[in-house]
């Protein structure tokens, strides 16, 4: 079957979900520890901190000396920290004689990561360089506030990057029990996929992951459930255009009403031009060229979340569509021909989400990592063929309120006083 996932556990209890890919003498693979922002605690920035030092070196190598063997053999490694999961990700040719010394190589860097003073201190001041830029962008500083707003105490709502204060209070006994904790075998999903037997994908699970400890999973997260009382949140900044986010908490990943609300989310605000949002917005208005709503989703929740930046003179209007069209959809429902395009434009745009390895790695990696069956990939599809737009209103009208949502807008004092 095409894409069928095969699954099973090391030696040392990773579990691994591989799917065969010929066509391309290349591997895809992520390591993905249940390790994101979410673990900080009281120091926000320490997942990512620990993740950005992951490949910094060891016991037996220094940063340089990685990146060359990992180069010698055409490979490429890299890391990424979310709020759920901090990733090793590599892509590697798979002959047998380049893929061995890459596992090699990374299996050392997972395993016996050592965290050298030097290394720590470059990684600080370029994660405080990026808070720096941040700063600078109306939109990095969209997203903080809005994050903050919807899911307030939770664990979700600590800043992927950080604080300034609380990254120089970062040192390498703080980085070293960090990763003690999570970094470990039980803590671990490893999704691989491409041109590999069944065989050779169970031997290289094994070798990229034998010096890991065997640890324990890191412990549930609390539900990140919808505020019960709305938010207006006003940021000033000195632009030409204000951003405005509207939403709030969502279900999380996994949830039986997922599939009907992503599409309602598409139907308003994530199937471009065709979208309701983008039709108002743009098409009608003209009051914003890029006007979008999106749902993610996390192990303890999601968001579902309106975005768009507009001309300072038009936020109250812009406000007001935004608003109209939400509430429009969840007391009737989408239109039929609106929830026909754009469940046609989710079922023809599958095949390109799936298009290359690292694309069906993506998918294979979430449900790997939130616990998913492994036919989701086809039950999504079987979903949305079903679903029908009663199911979608009732969807939406059970998870969303429009009068507890936050609303955030960073603008121009003057464009954003009198936001209500």
């Amino acid at each position: 079957m095409e894409h069928e996932i095969q699954q099973w556990r090391t030696e040392n209890d990773t579990r691994v979900l591989f799917v065969e890919r010929r066509g391309l003498p290349t591997v895809d693979l992520r390591l993905s520890f249940n390790a994101g922002s979410c673990r900080d605690g009281k120091l926000p920035g320490l997942a990512r901190m620990t993740s950005n030092l992951l490949l910094e070196g060891t016991d037996r190598r220094r940063a340089s000396e990685i990146s060359q063997k990992l180069e010698q053999h055409g490979a490429r490694a890299y890391t990424r920290c979310w709020r759920d999961t901090a990733d090793l990700n590599l892509r590697s040719l798979s002959h047998e004689a380049h893929l061995k010394p890459v596992i090699g190589e990374l299996c050392e860097c997972v395993g016996r990561a050592n965290f050298p003073s030097e290394a720590i201190e470059r990684v600080r001041q370029r994660m405080l360089a990026g808070l720096a830029q941040e700063d600078m962008a109306p939109m990095e500083q969209l997203e903080k506030v809005f994050i903050a707003a919807i899911f307030a105490q939770h664990p979700y709502a600590t800043p992927l990057g950080g604080e300034s204060v609380s990254l120089q209070s970062i040192d390498q006994e703080a980085l070293r029990s960090f990763y003690g904790r999570y970094y470990c075998a039980t803590n671990a999903t490893l999704s691989v996929v491409g041109d590999l037997s069944r065989q050779e994908a169970e031997r290289t699970a094994e070798e990229l992951v034998a010096k890991l400890p065997l640890g324990k999973p890191a412990p549930a997260l609390p539900s990140a459930v919808a505020s019960r009382q709305s938010n207006r949140i006003t940021k000033p900044f000195d632009a030409e255009q204000t951003h405005i986010s509207i939403g709030q908490a969502s279900p999380p990943r996994g949830h039986e009403d997922y599939f009907a609300l992503y599409l309602g989310c598409h139907i308003l605000g994530g199937a471009g031009l065709t979208s309701v949002l983008a039709r108002r917005m743009r098409v009608e208005r003209g009051l914003s060229y890029s006007s979008a709503s999106k749902l993610t989703a996390g192990a303890a929740g999601g968001r579902f979340q309106m975005k768009t930046h507009v001309r300072n003179d038009a936020v109250a209007e812009a406000l007001m569509v935004l608003r109209g069209s939400f509430e429009e959809l969840l007391e009737h429902g989408p239109a039929d021909d609106a929830f026909d395009l754009a469940r046609e434009n989710l079922l023809g745009s599958l095949p390109l989400w799936l298009a290359s390895n690292q694309d069906l790695l993506d998918h294979v990696a979430t449900i790997g990592f939130y616990d998913l069956p492994l036919d989701y990939i086809h039950r999504f599809t079987q979903q949305l063929q079903t679903l029908d737009v009663q199911a979608v209103r009732e969807a939406m009208q059970r998870h969303f309120d429009p009068s507890l949502m936050a609303t955030v807008a960073v603008g121009p004092e003057s464009a954003i006083s009198d936001i209500h």
